[in-house]
């Protein structure tokens, strides 16, 4: 029971952290959604909604809302695990820290994505909150958007932490979400669905774990839920965030112990 719970003393590290700067991280999870819902939701949406052509036949505010909160777990998740882990391995030496005592190296991995896993969480929730009171949600299962959240997030985090176990400068984060995390921000069919693009681009989305994550809450907040579909969709985010998992422990064995 013990090695069960060795997990717990490191999360609780990240948590005792985090109460000091907590504050700084409200505009991230509530006022960048009101923001974006008012800017884009509200403001472009009512000029898209004129021409009749919505996608999916509903208004863009109920499209775009479930993809915004979607994308902000992907962005949320591979923030937490990119810097954060490179400063705990080489900066502030947290995960050294902790392996001086009876934690193992997989003991602070796994404490460290738990704290990961309550930032997406506190934050999908927020998100649900606003996207609610801006009248997006249409559905009771619109309340499974926030497992989904932490779902989306883990598959993210967990490749995320493997990388940032790996690399020795911080320059490879700058690369990674300039070319990857912004670039599916904006073609995984958070603002458009995806068959607007260039076939060969079209695939290359469908592949992404992001494009699933939106199709699942989108389902969710709509309450038209595709039992397949959906179904495919959680088995494709939990492949990432198995396979990253794995890789992960591995990383932080050989970076911690190697």
């Amino acid at each position: 029971m013990d090695g069960v719970l060795q997990p717990l003393r490191a999360y609780e590290h990240w948590l005792a952290q985090y109460k000091r700067v907590w504050r700084g991280t409200v505009g991230t999870s509530l006022i960048n959604p009101i923001l974006y819902l008012t800017a884009l939701g509200v403001g472009l949406g009512t000029i898209v909604d004129r021409t009749q052509n919505t996608p999916g036949g509903v208004p863009y505010l109920d499209f775009v809302a479930p993809g915004l909160l979607a994308a902000a777990a992907m962005q949320t998740a591979a923030t937490e695990s990119s810097w954060p882990v490179m400063a705990a391995i080489k900066w502030s030496r947290v995960y050294h820290g902790m392996i001086a005592t009876p934690l193992t190296e997989r003991d602070a991995f796994v404490g460290h994505q738990l704290f990961v896993v309550t930032r997406v969480l506190v934050s999908a929730a927020a998100y649900l909150v606003v996207i609610a009171a801006f009248g997006a949600v249409s559905s009771w299962t619109a309340l499974l958007v926030v497992p989904v959240a932490v779902l989306i997030g883990t598959a993210f985090s967990m490749p995320m932490a493997a990388i940032s176990a790996s690399v020795e400068r911080d320059n490879s984060f700058v690369t990674i979400f300039r070319f990857l995390i912004v670039p599916m921000f904006l073609f995984s069919g958070t603002f458009f669905p995806v068959s607007q693009l260039p076939y060969a681009l079209e695939l290359v989305a469908y592949a992404t774990p992001l494009w699933h994550g939106v199709e699942l809450c989108r389902m969710l907040t709509l309450g038209e839920v595709d039992a397949a579909a959906a179904l495919g969709h959680v088995a494709y985010l939990a492949a990432w965030a198995t396979v990253g998992f794995e890789l992960a422990r591995r990383a932080y064995r050989k970076r911690l112990l190697g």
